[in-house]
């Protein structure tokens, strides 16, 4: 079953990274990319841009209303994904405790029904 792992994080306390922590937990998530490849487990994994970049569109009637950023006012902020094709939650669930640490790092795992 595939299931979607959502990471989020504090997007000022990530700003407040130096360069080099920046880069070593960027380094984390390609070792933790390769480790999901080698266990056969990965289907794709990307960074997401920071909220001041998103737009929502709520569909009202026959109208779609864009706004600027998140749709909820929140601390934290969709910071990156990762799809894994494994075979069960408690699985899945031991692969997100796995994610390479960040500053307020929360890993929601959403499993994707077969339809």
């Amino acid at each position: 079953m595939k299931y979607l792992l959502l990471l989020y994080d504090d997007p000022a306390a990530s700003e407040a990274l130096t360069p080099d922590q920046r880069r070593a937990i960027v380094d984390e998530h390609i070792a933790y990319a390769r480790m999901l490849r080698e266990r056969g487990v990965h289907v794709f994994g990307e960074p997401l841009s920071g909220p001041d970049e998103a737009r929502t569109v709520r569909l009202e009637g026959a109208d779609a209303i864009v706004t600027d950023g998140p749709f909820v006012e929140a601390k934290e902020a969709l910071g990156g994904i990762y799809l894994i094709d494994c075979p069960s939650m408690d699985e899945a669930v031991s692969l997100a405790g796995a994610v390479p640490r960040s500053p307020g790092l929360a890993v929601e795992v959403r499993p994707i029904p077969d339809l």
